[in-house]
């Protein structure tokens, strides 16, 4: 029997709708959103990384067993002792100085920071190969340096050329590089403290030495130093340009060696390239783990560390086989 024009229909006696779940929500396997692009873009990189590597590994061209013979020899050993020699003093030195320089870049001295702000510009202008090279030749210039009273008489004389020998130039020339660049980041990190702390040492009385060795610096190295620490993988790829001031670092050891055995200079570059990654690769685990040092204080939770992230993933993957075994 049909309802009546404008009869309505109570929701007690409404028909149940049909596409209701016959299992409850939380008991339904969630499917993941199909993503085709993506699946894709990884099939093309896999199918590319995987024949750079077969080429990589079947070309004779690399000559890997010239290279497992290279690798270890003590021509390249010394040499790249000499590379983390030189790399350590500059970036000792180079640190040391970028502290002098932003301070003077931020003192009330106008000449003080006119200085400092003409030497870090000059330094970042000019190629680090040409400031090395003048270096060399420094002596050509002054045979002599003497320690006395300004245009007076001299106390001390020194011999230039003995003076400054592979070594010491290779060191200064990367040295007064660094400092250009390590002032800036000095700087950048001393200005990021906040203005209130400044103010509030100054309310406390508090000298401005022991305000800035003990309130303000410390705080600046939470920015500074994760900063630097990347400062010295260019550091590190720097040193093979002191090949060029005749002292034989990695990169030196490895031309000379390239010139005696010219049919070994693939695989003598493929040892340098090797060795770089390895030193830059351990300079970058410092640099993590000393970015999440200083992270303390400035973050929720510290980001976790490549065992973490390989335990969590780890876990995971074993959650979803119990899932997958259920279902």
């Amino acid at each position: 029997m049909s309802e009546p024009p404008g009869a309505t229909v109570s929701l007690a006696e409404a028909p149940p709708p049909t596409d209701t779940p016959s299992r409850p929500l939380s008991a339904q396997r969630v499917r993941p959103l199909r993503r085709p692009g993506r699946w894709i873009a990884t099939a093309v990189v896999l199918v590319l990384a995987a024949q750079f590597a077969h080429g990589l590994v079947t070309n004779p061209f690399y000559q890997w067993d010239r290279f497992g013979y290279w690798f270890l020899r003590p021509t390249i050993v010394d040499g790249l002792l000499i590379t983390l020699e030189v790399a350590a003093y500059s970036a000792v030195l180079g640190l040391l100085g970028g502290v002098l320089l932003a301070l003077a870049r931020l003192s009330g001295s106008p000449v003080l920071r006119a200085v400092s702000w003409t030497y870090v510009w000059v330094l970042r202008s000019v190629p680090l190969i040409v400031v090395l090279i003048f270096l060399y030749n420094f002596s050509a210039l002054y045979q002599t340096l003497s320690v006395g009273v300004p245009f007076g008489p001299a106390f001390f004389r020194f011999d230039e050329s003995r003076l400054a020998t592979d070594m010491v130039v290779a060191v200064v020339g990367l040295s007064l590089n660094e400092a250009a660049y390590a002032a800036e980041v000095v700087r950048g990190g001393i200005l990021s403290v906040d203005q209130g702390q400044h103010e509030a040492a100054s309310a406390l009385g508090l000298p401005k030495g022991y305000q800035f060795t003990k309130i303000v610096f410390p705080q600046a190295l939470r920015s500074i130093v994760p900063n630097y620490v990347n400062q010295l993988i260019g550091l590190v790829k720097s040193t093979s340009l002191v090949f060029y001031v005749s002292l034989l670092d990695l990169f030196g050891s490895a031309q000379t060696m390239g010139s005696t055995y010219p049919g070994d200079i693939v695989p003598l570059l493929l040892v340098v390239t090797v060795w770089y990654l390895i030193l830059t690769s351990l300079v970058s685990v410092v640099q993590f783990y000393v970015e999440r040092h200083y992270a303390r204080g400035a973050t929720r939770s510290l980001p976790p560390t490549p065992l973490q992230k390989a335990r969590t993933a780890l876990t995971d993957l074993r959650a979803r086989i119990r899932r997958e075994a259920a279902v």
